[in-house]
């Protein structure tokens, strides 16, 4: 069951990251992107079967309700982690998302996982580089985020 105030919030954090003010829904199709071509934060690597340039709003809302917050379970987490785990699955993965919730012991830690995932992206590839300041900017977000939203 998808709590749809909680999937708002985390909409509201991804939506700033994935889209920004784009009206066209951030269309782009950077080779060095590791999504490729995207539209509304929805990747044709991830989701091959689909004709990004025509992706609707709605059915990115769709898949991200499905294929992320479903997927990881986020109506059985505790707020804000859930949101937490929603855009990390958006960002890097379910399966990483969820992986990393069982080996963390709180979401400092789990913080910490993504941004480890991320330098190791560099130091894999240097010229991803150009994408560290946004990956960067996207977790402190997520932790001013859980810092408000933490009772």
């Amino acid at each position: 069951m998808l709590d749809v105030n909680e999937f708002r919030k985390g909409m509201g954090l991804i939506a700033k990251w994935e889209w920004g003010d784009k009206e066209d829904g951030g269309y782009t199709n950077d080779p060095e992107d590791p999504g490729g071509e995207t539209k509304w934060g929805i990747s044709k690597r991830a989701h091959p079967e689909l004709d990004i340039k025509r992706l609707t709003p709605e059915k990115a809302l769709e898949i991200y309700a499905k294929d992320y917050w479903e997927k990881c379970g986020c109506d059985q987490i505790d707020f804000p982690l859930n949101v937490l785990v929603f855009d990390t699955a958006v960002n890097i993965g379910p399966a990483r998302a969820l992986g990393w919730l069982k080996a963390s012991k709180d979401t400092g830690e789990y913080l910490n996982f993504r941004k480890q995932h991320y330098i190791s992206i560099i130091n894999k590839d240097p010229p991803k580089v150009r994408f560290l300041r946004g990956w960067l900017g996207r977790l402190n977000d997520l932790a001013k985020f859980i810092d408000i939203n933490t009772p």
